[in-house]
């Protein structure tokens, strides 16, 4: 079965785009709170949409992948994005479905062809600002 690349919105979550995530040594984001639409179309492809009850605020979601490129991300004019991207920020994923074996077990994984960012939280490593932290009691 061919398989087409498709279009889908999504919050994005532990965005991994310039530096590989350690636990999978792969480029990779969480595309989180998928519409019904989106997860029908991924599972008619044989895609695992996934939901954890102890992360209600990601809803249903997939991961997407790349594994010898980093994860492009632009503006919605084209820009690169090179800001690092923070939870709940959120995006358009061009996703690419490919058929895989692994272990005598097969399945569809998702690769990601493009990220285009619609509403951009920037990662901040200290998690408050200087005004946040003013006025502690």
């Amino acid at each position: 079965m061919e398989l087409k690349p498709v279009k889908v919105q999504a919050d994005l979550f532990w965005a991994f785009l310039d530096t590989p995530n350690q636990m999978s040594g792969k480029y990779q984001v969480d595309l989180c709170n998928l519409s019904k639409e989106a997860i029908k179309t991924l599972e008619g492809m044989g895609v695992n949409v996934r939901k954890k009850a102890e992360k209600p605020e990601q809803g249903f979601f997939i991961t997407a992948k790349s594994v010898n490129y980093p994860i492009t991300a632009t503006d919605t004019e084209g820009r690169q994005i090179t800001a690092k991207v923070a939870n709940g920020s959120k995006g358009i994923a061009l996703l690419k479905p490919y058929e895989y074996t692994y272990r005598n077990q097969k399945g569809v994984g998702v690769g990601i062809n493009g990220l285009v960012i619609t509403d951009l939280i920037e990662y901040n490593k200290t998690g408050a600002t200087a005004d946040e932290v003013e006025d502690v009691l």
